[in-house]
């Protein structure tokens, strides 16, 4: 028997080394990239995925961009469907002496925040409406506090004083009244229909309530303030015969050099010359004389219209889910706004929702408590937002009760049947729902015309 042939252990060697010669030669031309970027002189780019802790945080940052994003598009395609609502009525010719329809705007500081959120708030979603529609509009501000219940009851006191009623003190003469009588002079007359009013927040809300009753039941003049009582001996004047010895004599302690005078004098000129911060008066009428307070007799028959808008406002590091939230879903607040502001400049309107005929609530003054839950619309208006008051609010007012003082803000809210079934609310009639339901659909234009083409 002949022996089996050996492999050539040497050939198999040289084809091992050959290839890993080949191999070694590929992946050097593969680190030099392509020919043409090197030519081109871009830099390699190597596609390959990130890390662990580069996806993590790619992804989460992805979908918050991804999520503001798509939520500020639909925003604005949200307020643009209700701007192109009443787009129409800044196409409406305005005679020349008459003064465009002007609405009220009150808005005040959310509890424990600045003003500046709160104009921020109506900048961003109540301003875009009301120029799309070419509306004029005042704005009654409240820095704290009660500013704005003093304000509208000022206003409502001001009016029934133009209409007649009488008065000790004369009107002042201010900037609205000079410029009312230069536009009589001229022949400028006021818009002669429906004006309106639009509140911001549930705080402002319940201010506004309240300066509408102290406005149409209280007094026209403040009652005066008693004179405070001297306590103690009166202090008794020198007789004429007395003689010059009894006379005080300074000592030296007690006269002051005269640098100090001069400076104590420069104070309190500065002091005088400084601009005084405008106090706010107190309420003419307590809630508890609604009952027995005579109504106003130049009182109308149906107030001017209002509407309570929403102002969603959370503070405190724990609740930062949930602003988060509402950071992300703005475009469902924009909408409830937007059809709150439409309805208020198409002026369509209609009473309030009282209590039944014949309760308690329907015939005389009614606080806002569980037992009179289901009386006046007013009272419920926005009454989830209390839940996210700051505690300093609650408080400031344990401190006022302490004193003997109210507290707009969280006390009870109490409406009287005479001035809550005169108010009226905007709402959207359902040919107008319709013909924004068009609008957002594409299926009409802006000036209301069809653009659905006729075959």
């Amino acid at each position: 028997m002949s022996d089996a042939p050996k492999p050539d252990t040497a050939s198999a060697s040289s084809a091992a080394e050959g290839a890993a010669k080949n191999a070694a030669q590929n992946a050097a031309k593969a680190s030099e990239g392509n020919p043409v970027f090197r030519m081109m002189g871009l830099p390699n780019f190597k596609f390959k995925l990130p890390s662990r802790n580069w996806m993590i945080f790619l992804t989460i940052t992805g979908t918050w961009t991804a999520a503001l994003v798509y939520d500020r598009q639909q925003k604005k395609r949200v307020q643009q469907k209700w701007c192109d609502a009443v787009a129409h009525l800044a196409r409406e010719p305005l005679p020349t002496d008459t003064m465009p329809r002007r609405m009220t705007i009150y808005l005040s500081a959310p509890p424990g925040d600045g003003l500046m959120s709160a104009r921020e708030h109506f900048h961003e979603y109540v301003k875009p409406i009301l120029v799309a529609a070419a509306m004029d509009w005042d704005a009654v501000e409240g820095r704290r506090e009660g500013d704005v219940r003093a304000g509208l009851a000022e206003r409502v006191r001001r009016w029934r004083k133009l209409r007649g009623e009488a008065t000790s003190e004369p009107l002042p003469e201010d900037v609205e009244s000079i410029t009312q009588h230069a536009r009589d002079r001229v022949g400028i007359k006021e818009w002669d229909g429906v004006g309106g009013s639009v509140v911001i927040g549930r705080n402002t809300w319940k201010e506004y309530i309240r300066g509408l009753h102290e406005g149409w039941l209280g007094p026209l003049d403040k009652a005066p303030e008693p004179e405070p009582v001297q306590e103690g001996p009166l202090a008794t004047t020198p007789s004429d015969d007395a003689s010059p010895s009894a006379a005080p004599v300074a000592t030296d302690d007690q006269q002051k050099p005269p640098a100090e005078g001069e400076q104590e004098q420069k104070k309190e000129e500065e002091e005088k010359e400084k601009p005084k911060k405008k106090t706010q008066p107190p309420p003419f009428i307590p809630t508890s004389a609604y009952p027995s307070a005579m109504l106003a007799p130049s009182t109308p028959s149906e107030l001017p219209p209002a509407t309570a808008v929403a102002f969603p406002h959370i503070l405190g590091f724990l609740n930062t889910p949930i602003r988060m939230y509402r950071f992300l879903t703005r475009r469902h607040l924009a909408d409830q706004i937007g059809a709150q502001v439409a309805a208020a400049v198409l002026a369509t309107y209609k009473p309030f929702d009282g209590p039944p005929e014949g309760s308690s609530a329907s015939i005389g003054a009614v606080a806002d408590d569980e037992e009179h839950a289901a009386g006046w619309e007013q009272a419920r208006l926005l009454r989830h937002e209390e839940t996210e008051w700051h505690k300093s609010v609650r408080k400031d007012a344990e401190a006022k009760r302490a004193l003997g003082q109210e507290s707009v803000w969280c006390d009870e809210m109490v409406l009287d049947a005479r001035v809550a079934g005169r108010m009226r609310k905007f709402v959207l009639s359902e040919e107008e729902k319709a013909r924004v339901a068009r609008i957002a659909e594409g299926k009409e234009g802006v000036l209301g015309e069809s653009s659905e083409k006729e075959l």
